[in-house]
């Protein structure tokens, strides 16, 4: 009834409008209004994709249209500064004023609901310590490592040019440089924008071999020694899988594919860039080590480790298999977290694979430990990692070091518009579109960049002294507190079960890792149908 009655109204009021600017010449401006209106409503009855279109042709735009602008509307008017995601207000306004260098203090008490279910805090001392600026540097490099990395225990996580415009990348880098802490240049290769500032690279070769490609898309040896033993190469990462989309290859949509990201890729212009989601350099967690070991020989002896999103137990399990059975062991591993990133993915990977960081990089840990190589490892954690607090809670978990993505995004000026895979980002940060990266200054945000990095460092150092330690390798699990559903508290050290150093080589194994171990095979990632359904889980 209301839509027949929507109808008649219409007609009439346009019919009138003719009418009067037919014979009242002054009037005539009217039709420019009335008549685009009129062939509108009638390609909407007719034609129209969406089917409230047809029922309600014209008015019904505005569905579409306030549709468009409810990201900003939400972000603006409804959330919260709690309730925000990926990231709230809180944490947004905390990396702005750092970067800004402004004041970055908090009045009138917590703003956050202490008692709430997965609540995190630590115990202060009565007796805090002053820990030395020395410890927020940490060695990488194993014993098989010619060249060991001092790194900063906070890094620029992996995020590629072509993800990120160059303006972007260049900004990273300048800022890495001033601040002396090292840029993952992601899986898209080793831009000439991750040169221009002259801050250390973490080059990662992910499926894909983006700057050590072959025609064929395979490994290519000599491109590789060719980029990786430039001086300011320092560590070299290889990508098992990421947090964004695990099991996934990476992917570049079409509209960011010019010919300069096709240059420097080795790809076709303007399709979509998806990279296989396994490597062919290698097809077992003992590929995967001798690998670790023939990138270590070609660049004289970096540091070289992996990164992964943990996912079936048994697997990691069979590299740390293959770490005993080979000898060989990586200098560093990254371990993301199911949380996502950056990059473009298809919503049910980013949504339902992968295990969080916490758990993720507790697993990690653990499992290196019970296998007695954990001393030759350095452990990053990679993911949901925004103030000082957030690196003391993952190293607490076990890692040594932390990477940072999208909050070094909003020390560019990222505002969150989430549009990071149309090619259209508000901030000229997340786009290839040229017009739109100028909007990024280089010579402003460097500096913000590594404005945030130096704030957020000393802030984690100044939490470990007012825990009464003096140095970030006397945290342990025990140190981090979360609230659990029935208004108690348990430390990470309760929550998270724990190895003890070499129990993997014994006999008597915790049930909890028990079965995985029994089912990792250093041969191969895969595993025989039978074992599986016996040990299902």
């Amino acid at each position: 009834m209301m839509r027949t009655v929507f109808y008649v109204v219409s007609i009439i009021t346009s019919l009138v409008v003719a009418s009067i600017a037919l014979f009242w010449p002054p009037f005539w401006w009217a039709l420019a209004i009335v008549v685009p209106f009129i062939l509108l409503g009638i390609y909407d009855i007719h034609w129209a994709a969406h089917n409230v279109l047809r029922n309600y042709p014209v008015v019904g735009h505005l569905r579409y249209a306030l549709e468009f602008i409810s990201p900003e509307i939400r972000q603006y008017f409804v959330e919260t500064n709690e309730s925000g995601k990926p990231y709230n207000r809180l944490q947004r306004d905390l990396v702005y004023a750092r970067a800004a260098g402004t004041v970055e203090t908090q009045p009138f008490g917590t703003q956050l609901d202490l008692m709430e279910t997965g609540y995190l805090r630590a115990s202060h001392s009565l007796s805090p310590k002053k820990v030395s600026p020395k410890e927020a540097r940490i060695v990488v490099g194993g014993p098989q490592c010619k060249k060991p990395y001092t790194a900063s225990r906070l890094n620029i996580s992996a995020m590629s040019f072509g993800a990120l415009s160059s303006n972007a990348i260049h900004a990273l880098n300048a800022g890495a440089k001033i601040g002396n802490f090292a840029h993952n240049t992601g899986e898209g290769g080793l831009s000439p924008y991750h040169l221009a500032g002259g801050g250390d690279i973490i080059w990662q070769i992910g499926t894909g071999y983006f700057g050590c490609r072959a025609a064929d898309g395979n490994f290519d040896e000599e491109k590789f020694v060719e980029n990786a033993n430039r001086d300011v190469v320092k560590m070299i990462e290889i990508k098992l899988s990421q947090g964004a989309k695990p099991a996934h290859g990476g992917v570049l949509p079409a509209a960011k594919v010019d010919k300069e990201i096709a240059r420097i890729r080795g790809v076709a212009v303007g399709k979509d860039v998806i990279s296989p989601p396994a490597h062919t350099a290698f097809d077992s967690p003992e590929g995967l080590m001798q690998f670790v070991q023939k990138l270590r020989d070609l660049t004289g002896g970096k540091p070289v480790g992996f990164k992964l999103c943990i996912g079936a137990r048994h697997e990691f399990m069979g590299i740390v298999k293959a770490m005993l059975k080979t000898g060989i062991t990586p200098d560093f591993i990254t371990v993301d977290g199911a949380e996502g990133g950056t990059g473009a993915a298809p919503a049910e990977f980013t949504n339902r694979l992968g295990v969080p960081i916490n758990e993720g990089l507790a697993f990690v840990h653990s499992c290196l430990v019970g296998a007695g190589v954990r001393k030759d490892i350095r452990v990053i954690a990679s993911g949901k990692v925004v103030t000082g607090f957030d690196i003391v809670e993952k190293v607490a978990l076990g890692a040594d070091m932390c990477n940072v993505a999208r909050p070094m995004l909003f020390a560019l000026g990222c505002i969150q518009a989430v549009r990071c895979n149309t090619n259209t980002c508000p901030t000229g940060i997340a786009t290839q579109d040229a017009k739109r990266a100028q909007a990024v200054d280089i010579n402003r945000r460097q500096h913000g960049v590594a404005s945030f990095h130096a704030a957020t460092v000393e802030s984690f150092l100044d939490l470990v002294g007012a825990m009464g330690l003096t140095t970030p390798e006397e945290l342990t699990p025990g140190h981090i507190h979360q609230r659990v559903a029935d208004q108690t508290e348990l430390s990470y050290g309760k929550i998270q079960e724990y190895l003890q150093p070499g129990e993997l080589l014994t006999d008597d194994i915790r049930e909890a890792y028990r079965n995985h171990w029994e089912k990792a095979q250093a041969e191969s990632f895969n595993q025989n149908l039978a074992k599986v359904s016996e040990h299902a889980g």
